[in-house]
């Protein structure tokens, strides 16, 4: 019943079905070494379903039937598994076309999927090797304890010992070194990279010689963030009257030895550069290496004319990815630490002499920020309002809110209550379509049906997701279809490089959609069709760059 190399028939089928899903479209398009590595994992899972299936059948003890019998069931099964897998292989490159052309990419050329053939089998014989070790070693304790106890007694407990064994090997030593090992990489890059930035010299800037902030420890992306954007005279070449100096506030993860320590002082600055005394003051929370989008925040500048402070604090060098997967509430303390700050100043001000007080959040950020304070500690004194893109599927209130939605619309696009309080919009703005005005807060969920930063869903293993259900968002290919198991890993690998497709879909945000939901938010004065169209155009042709 076994194959020669002890490759056993019912697993052969189970992987080849499983290469077949593979290969299927999801939400963002693969390049052909990352197929080949999700190929690979899906080749190994199909693997071991089909033998732990062959093994079920035989533990209830169904009937076999003969060995010819058998021989006829394996070349029937086999041969829908090759066919299946042979169609799905010669439909791959069209298939991650149709998507890339849907979102204006180039196509792959022809001869891609030799390198995800590839890398699909040395990942296939890696993870082979590395459970008939797991094997071996789980057959070595059972022998031992077969001296003492039952047979199936000793096999259970070898295989839990064994599970244990190989999680603490892996999880204790390997994956924490390679965890360490990218959290020192992303620090080194945070400290060398971004040395050749000169520093501020108006003295009002953060990392200027009179900052309280040291421009050495604010870290490569804070250097970026405080020299970037849009300046005085930029705002006011644009035409816009009486512009003002934006105010950026940033503090790296360097800068102070605890969350409290950096939010105090952040506070100490932006009281130092006079932020409350601007029209607009927003909180911002950083991705998970300490980046905030410039569209964001740039288009902010120039629809307030320069009338604006923000401030965001570093909390990680880890890529918001890493974090979101294996410590989700990585940045939750940070933000709280700052809101708090900021919040317990704003709220001693006089009401009618202080800013309106704003959310922002990307990606991990707008996890972050969701957490930041809870609705009890600010109902007798509400901020105005946030802006969250990308939230994360970990996001609570995010989750509450979608599962709340109108049963009329979808996942992707949800309409929540009246829409006084919460709104959702995508690539097309369809936040002025509600009925009733808005509320004394105002909060705005950005989101594409393609990031699947916002739609994995671990239930996506053994369920289908209702965002796949009809109707689907624009920017999803209609041969999307959902496996078990399979499924899941495609987007869990499409979260990895959600970012890496054209402004507008998936996890890049484009500033014409920051642009929708920062005037929804906090209604900028003296902006009418015509000029919000000609801005949106100005950012377009900055982003192509």
């Amino acid at each position: 019943m076994k194959l020669p190399g002890r490759l056993q028939r019912a697993g052969l089928v189970g992987a080849l079905l499983f290469l077949a899903a593979s290969l299927t479209p999801s939400l963002i398009p693969r390049e052909a070494f990352l197929q080949g590595v999700l190929s690979g994992v899906s080749l190994s899972l199909g693997y071991a379903a089909g033998v732990f299936a062959r093994w079920l059948w035989n533990y209830l003890e169904f009937p076999t039937g003969s060995p010819r019998t058998g021989q006829v069931v394996f070349a029937v099964t086999a041969g829908i598994g090759l066919a299946t897998a042979a169609i799905s292989i010669w439909s791959w490159a069209s298939w991650q076309n149709s998507l890339r052309d849907l979102m204006g990419m180039s196509p792959l050329d022809g001869i891609r999927w030799l390198l995800a053939a590839l890398a699909a089998l040395t990942v296939f014989v890696a993870l082979i090797l590395f459970a008939r070790l797991f094997v071996s070693v789980q057959r070595f304790i059972a022998i031992r304890l077969l001296r003492y106890i039952p047979r199936r007694v000793s096999s259970v407990i070898a295989t839990v010992l064994g599970a244990w064994l190989f999680w603490v090997v892996v999880q204790g030593s390997i994956f924490s070194w390679l965890m360490r090992t990218a959290d020192d990489t992303y620090a080194t890059l945070d400290r060398v990279a971004g040395v050749a930035i000169e520093q501020p010299s108006d003295t009002w800037k953060t990392g200027s010689g009179e900052s309280l902030i040291d421009w050495e420890k604010i870290g490569r992306t804070g250097r970026e963030y405080v020299t970037g954007g849009p300046t005085r005279s930029d705002l006011a070449a644009y035409g816009l009257v009486d512009a003002m100096e934006p105010i950026r506030v940033y503090v790296g993860l360097r800068s102070a030895d605890t969350a409290e320590a950096r939010a105090e002082l952040a506070l100490r600055e932006l009281i130092r550069v006079g932020a409350f005394e601007r029209s607009v003051l927003v909180v911002a929370v950083p991705t998970g290496t300490g980046w905030l989008d410039p569209s964001a925040v740039n288009s902010l500048e120039y629809l307030h004319a320069g009338d604006v402070a923000t401030v965001a604090m570093q909390y990680s060098y880890l890529a918001s990815w890493m974090s979101l997967f294996f410590e989700p509430g990585y940045g939750a303390k940070s933000a709280r630490a700052l809101f708090a700050a900021v919040y317990d100043h704003w709220s001693s001000l006089p009401r009618d002499a202080r800013p309106r007080l704003y959310q922002f959040g990307l990606s991990l950020g707008a996890l972050s920020s969701e957490r930041a304070t809870n609705l009890y500690e600010v109902l007798e004194d509400p901020l105005n309002g946030a802006l969250w893109a990308g939230p994360p599927f970990a996001s609570t209130i995010w989750r509450a809110v979608t599962n709340s939605r109108a049963a009329d619309s979808p996942p992707w696009l949800p309409r929540f209550g009246d829409g006084s309080i919460v709104r959702f919009t995508a690539q097309e703005n369809t936040l002025a379509t509600f009925d009733e005005e808005w509320g004394a807060v105002r909060v705005v969920y950005l989101q594409y049906a393609s990031d699947p930063i916002v739609f994995f869903e671990p239930t996506m293993f053994f369920r289908r997701p209702a965002w796949m259900n009809a109707p689907r968002g624009p920017d999803i290919s209609p041969a999307l279809r959902w496996y078990p198991v399979v499924t899941a890993l495609q987007i869990g690998v499409d979260v990895m490089v959600a970012a890496e497709v054209p402004r507008g879909f998936g996890h890049n945000y484009a500033a014409s959609n920051y642009i929708d939901g920062w005037i929804a938010v906090t209604e900028p004065p003296g902006w009418d069709a015509a000029s919000l169209a000609e801005l949106k155009r100005t950012f377009a042709r900055l982003e192509e760059r």
